[in-house]
């Protein structure tokens, strides 16, 4: 005669575990919902995790999480926590939770319930231990779940915080119509010449701009990527039907484009930005005049 218990271990689900113990499983976390959830948010106040958020706040989340915590074992599907945990990660990244912070309160979660099954079953250890193997899996598949899930968020967001950055940076301003001026401050490395390069052709697309004056004077130094990045954008403006001109370049940066050769035949350049803005009207046909020269 077959062992039961070989019987029951054969019959698995998407997850490994005997299907006969999670609907048990599952049964007496929901009963103990109540009792257990607010074990689990005082352990989070206890532990000074989610510090920034109020006890209130910590107790719905905790709520929320609990639920699709045991969801997830009733299922054996992670996609709504997956989608609950990116919420969840958007709403608090910017009270400035950190990644341990998450990752630890899932883990006291997954060991107050894993207590609880002990209290539960501690008078059957054969019982106990096979309950255990089956919740566990499933606990460090939710816990690996709500990590990743915050990790990616949190990348995006720092991302989006980064392009926000790179784009008050190199800021593309109209002067007057047709007119462009972009002032460069800081390093100008590769990844940030080529975000200069389409900021720029946006803004002559969006404002039809003829002439366009680009000022390094903020710039400490370049490189030859850099250099060549440049040159591109200038072609790439002129493609659009806009003239480049380049103020602002210090004798280093003049000798580092001339050393690493640098068609320099494709740059028009002015000494400094109030040069470049008088040249840039003169090619507008606009009619430059200083004050002295205006009185009769």
């Amino acid at each position: 005669m077959t062992d039961q218990r070989q019987i029951d271990e054969a019959k698995q689900d998407d997850l490994g575990e005997p299907e006969f113990l999670l609907p048990e499983l599952v049964a007496h976390l929901r009963h103990l919902r109540t009792p257990l959830r607010q074990e689990w948010a005082n352990r989070i106040n206890d532990a000074h995790l989610l510090s920034s958020m109020t006890a209130q706040e910590v107790f719905s989340e905790a709520t929320s999480v609990y639920d699709n915590y045991v969801e997830v074992l009733e299922t054996g599907s992670v996609e709504a926590l997956r989608r609950y945990a990116r919420d969840l990660s958007e709403r608090i990244i910017p009270r400035g939770v950190e990644t341990h912070e998450v990752v630890g309160i899932v883990l006291l979660l997954r060991d107050v319930l894993a207590r609880s099954l002990f209290e539960k079953y501690r008078n059957d250890f054969d019982l106990l231990n096979r309950v255990l193997d089956a919740y566990e899996p499933a606990a460090n598949r939710i816990a690996n779940t709500v990590a990743v899930s915050f990790v990616e968020e949190r990348e995006r967001v720092i991302r989006q915080q980064q392009d926000s950055l790179l784009e008050l940076s190199t800021p593309v301003l109209q002067v007057r119509e047709r007119l462009l001026i972009l002032p460069i401050i800081g390093v100008l490395d590769d990844m940030r010449a080529r975000q200069l390069t389409e900021q720029l052709l946006g803004g002559i697309r969006n404002h039809r701009a003829k002439v366009v004056v680009v000022d390094i004077t903020g710039v400490p130094d370049v490189d030859q990527a850099v250099a060549n990045s440049l040159v591109q954008t200038v072609d790439a403006s002129r493609l659009m039907g806009a003239e480049v001109i380049i103020t602002g370049l210090s004798s280093k940066i003049a000798q580092t484009l001339v050393t690493i050769g640098v068609d320099l035949n494709k740059m028009r350049t002015v000494g400094d930005l109030q040069g470049g803005i008088e040249e840039a009207e003169r090619q507008l046909g606009f009619r430059v005049t200083r004050p002295t020269d205006a009185q009769p």
